[in-house]
């Protein structure tokens, strides 16, 4: 039998499993992700930095782990919940089981709780903070005290890299926690991909004299990245720019606009999206916890997409500089793939003003 494990939240609530993967004891934030399948990219998805995610769908890892399906090389969830997880997968790419995984990578987990019940409190009492340890939480001053700081600094890359071969539309692409399938996307379009560290001035960027920019996902508090938003401002108009997730929140503070925090965010492979101008409805990949005030960027762009849940900002277009972003996630992997063609329109644009 694997060790007992508790997990607290913020508000006092305990919920009593069993350890696997490392056996550390870790406070994060906690956030739950409604994915069916893609545990994978959770893991391995730098926005994941600084949080414990528990899955809502109750039986995790029967696929194994599958290396060349990892967003990055490495697991950025601070911890792991979930309800049930398999130690016997069962598919012919499988590596290795999760748990095995999991204690590769150092990180804590917990499984044989009721993540139905957790997933409740979290969205009528809103995102919290959380500690995963081996005997009852007594002193709850660093549980309440700790917060997802310097979160881009963190995962961003060190280095640059190309990808691809040369030929085609050159994009730079920064990183702010940029998950592998936003390269592999434009690779698949005959693109040559520079990837860049977050801290990659606007100058270094036009010196490379790239046919298009792209602003890549990551984790954090969007306005915390100051520097980062007066080097985007440097940017805008002098190249076509797409955004994605927190691509799409740096821009908008970039054009004066305003981001805020949400009750506890969307996270997960099913979160419907309407496009506004057509009224057509998506079903995409998402992972936030921030979100653009749509009134905030209406004098500077083009409201495009909106959340068919809750009809927060989902997507600008900004036409006066040949700039869009989206909140959610056109190059999800595993799916759904409804929203991939926005690729193909950020291309067009590099095409058309070349």
């Amino acid at each position: 039998m694997d060790k007992k494990v508790y997990l607290t939240l913020e508000n006092g609530k305990v919920f009593e499993g069993y350890s696997f993967g490392a056996e550390r004891e870790v406070i994060g934030e906690l956030v739950f992700t409604t994915g069916m399948t893609g545990y994978i990219e959770t893991l391995t998805d730098p926005s994941y930095y600084g949080q414990i995610v528990a899955q809502t769908f109750p039986l995790i890892g029967n696929y194994g782990m599958i290396l060349a399906d990892r967003e990055s090389k490495k697991s950025w969830v601070t911890a792991y919940v979930v309800r049930e997880k398999c130690d016997a997968p069962s598919n012919f790419r499988c590596e290795m089981t999760i748990e095995q995984y999991l204690k590769e990578q150092d990180i804590p987990a917990m499984y044989g709780i009721d993540t139905r019940e957790l997933t409740r409190i979290v969205r009528e009492a809103g995102v919290m903070n959380a500690a995963l340890t081996f005997k009852p939480l007594k002193d709850f001053s660093a549980l309440k005290s700790y917060r997802v700081k310097d979160a881009v600094k963190a995962v961003t890359c060190s280095e640059v890299r190309t990808v691809g071969e040369p030929g085609g539309p050159e994009v730079v692409l920064y990183d702010f926690g940029a998950k592998e399938n936003i390269v592999r996307e434009l690779v698949r379009r005959g693109c040559y991909v520079t990837v860049v560290p977050a801290w990659y001035t606007a100058e270094q960027t036009l010196a490379l004299d790239p046919d298009g920019i792209m602003l890549a996902n990551g984790p954090g508090d969007p306005a915390e990245n100051t520097e980062i938003i007066e080097n985007i401002r440097k940017l805008i108009g002098k190249k076509p720019i797409f955004g994605i997730c927190l691509g799409h929140q740096l821009f908008a503070l970039a054009m004066g606009g305003k981001t805020r925090k949400m009750k506890y965010g969307h996270r997960g492979a099913n979160q419907p999206v309407k496009n506004v101008i057509t009224g057509k409805m998506f079903i995409s990949s998402q992972n936030h916890g921030y979100e653009v005030v749509s009134d905030s960027v209406k004098d500077v762009g083009t409201l495009t997409f909106v959340n068919g849940n809750d009809g927060t900002c989902e997507g600008v277009d900004y036409p006066a500089v040949n700039a869009f972003t989206v909140q959610f996630h056109p190059e999800a992997c595993g799916g759904p793939h409804d929203a991939n063609f926005l690729f193909d329109e950020f291309i067009a644009r590099m095409r058309k003003e070349k």
